[in-house]
């Protein structure tokens, strides 16, 4: 693999640009954390601290990189597979790293919402899973310019038993 690893932004973003309240998803949809781990198995995940905390732990399968200021951040024994940056550009460098180390095509940005927004300039695709609803949220998908981005796939699949919202996967590309 030469040259630059792709990045590639998967979020679940609610019909007002919601992705959460209060650092929790504010919707249960089953369905879609399947399609993420599908979507992000072996492969190296960039995320911020309060979404790393959120999950409580490191994801199997992948390799998870936690962007955080906090130099005291898991300063005793680290879990196996659970790497540290100190910014989005260190986080960036040491995914494309362990990207080819793993032989993993992408570097997946798995939130939150200021890492999404350091992100989107850089990304070459964008995996969004468009929930039906529009919850109060604190935190937001960042604006996008969708003239930079074609449409490459879709599917509204039907609602898992325990889902509780509607979802439709889309999938773009830079142009």
């Amino acid at each position: 693999m030469t040259g630059a690893v792709p990045l590639t932004i998967v979020a679940a973003v609610a019909r007002n640009g919601a992705l959460g309240k209060d650092n929790a998803i504010p919707w249960r949809a089953p369905s879609d954390l399947k399609r993420f781990r599908e979507i992000t198995w072996g492969r190296p995940l960039i995320m911020g601290r309060k979404t790393y905390q959120s999950i409580g732990k490191p994801l199997p399968g992948r390799e998870t990189l936690v962007v955080t200021r906090d130099p005291d951040f898991l300063a005793g024994e680290r879990p196996d597979h659970l790497h540290v940056a100190s910014d989005f550009d260190s986080a960036m460098a040491q995914a494309s790293l362990l990207a080819r180390s793993m032989h993993a095509a992408e570097v997946i940005l798995a939130g939150g919402a200021a890492l999404y927004r350091l992100g989107l300039p850089r990304a070459s695709y964008l995996r969004l899973t468009l929930v039906d609803c529009a919850p109060e949220a604190d935190a937001f998908f960042p604006e996008v310019d969708w003239g930079q981005w074609r449409e490459t796939w879709r599917e509204r699949p039907l609602c898992g038993a325990k889902d509780e919202v509607a979802l439709e996967y889309v999938d773009y590309q830079r142009l």
